[in-house]
């Protein structure tokens, strides 16, 4: 990736069909959280054309699926062919994979394989989705492979549009998605960069404690227009947290344009905005050839 060619690194895309005509959700829920987001364009943009719509806005974009079959039952999109198909758009696509976390040593192994043989550069987790505690113990050889190939690990916090408002949320219990859960995993594995994914409500102050009490561990601002962003983490953002806070858009229920737009009438000091877009991804991501874990400063 000549990073000459880009604005900005969009750390929270969602790939939700593949080129066989599959979804990565059941029509139900992807119904209710394009209600929730408000979504008036196509909600389910096949690898290609993110690619395109990125390009065009010379923004590199992290795309993933979630891999939540043992909770949803539904079929997930193949991790394998979604890196596959975006290393034919290195210049802009940057791939995670997601493996089940019930999925014991196969899930492990799994994860293994992503890393060495189709490039993934980092693992989306979904907790409330999959149905699991990030802390439990059962999941922590996941983590620790993870930690061993140097790649980060994205966990999705607080409030989710998947399942809102329909009864019982679909049984999608919004604690495991509790960011104090996953201060246990920064503990407990210091050489595994954590970014808690989305403004974290209701627990925004915890992520802002989290984020600035462990090195490893920082924010995507994805899934909310910034317009809404909690205030404390704006000030958060602005100072303390300016090398730790990522940009991140939750295409496609959030379009990278409008987020931008919103952005930038946001409170942001001058010399604060490019650490955001760009520049503490390059970090976190590696994508300059460093180590995702170098240079953590609060």
């Amino acid at each position: 990736m000549d990073l000459s060619t880009i604005d900005a690194v969009d750390t929270h895309v969602h790939v939700e069909q593949d080129g066989h005509g599959c979804f990565a959700l059941d029509r139900e829920l992807l119904d209710a959280s394009a209600a929730y987001f408000k979504a008036d364009r196509d909600r389910t943009p096949t690898l290609e054309r993110i690619a395109a719509h990125y390009r065009a806005r010379r923004t590199a974009a992290v795309v993933f699926t979630v891999d939540a079959g043992a909770a949803t039952g539904h079929p997930a999109l193949s991790s394998e062919e979604i890196a596959d198909a975006a290393a034919a758009h290195a210049d802009i696509l940057v791939p995670f994979g997601s493996v089940d976390p019930h999925g014991g040593r196969a899930a492990v192994a799994r994860a293994r394989r992503l890393i060495t043989r189709h490039g993934v550069r980092g693992f989306k987790f979904h907790p409330s989705l999959q149905g699991f505690d990030p802390n439990d113990i059962r999941f922590y050889p996941l983590y620790e492979a993870l930690a061993e190939a140097g790649v980060p690990a994205l966990f999705h916090t607080g409030q989710t549009g998947i399942g809102a408002g329909l009864p019982g949320g679909r049984g999608i219990k919004l604690r495991h998605s509790n960011p104090m859960l996953i201060d246990d995993v920064a503990a407990d594995f210091p050489e595994l960069t954590i970014i808690l994914a989305h403004p974290s409500v209701p627990w925004q102050d915890e992520a802002i404690s989290i984020a600035t009490h462990k090195a490893n561990v920082y924010i995507d601002l994805s899934g909310w227009s910034p317009k809404y962003f909690p205030p404390q983490l704006v000030r958060a953002a602005n100072s303390m947290l300016r090398h730790k806070v990522l940009f991140g858009s939750d295409y496609p229920v959030i379009t990278p344009e409008r987020w931008l737009a919103d952005f930038a009438k946001l409170d942001i000091r001058d010399e604060v905005r490019p650490l955001i877009l760009k520049e503490n991804a390059v970090r976190v991501l590696g994508l300059a050839g460093a180590e995702p874990t170098d240079d953590r400063r609060a």
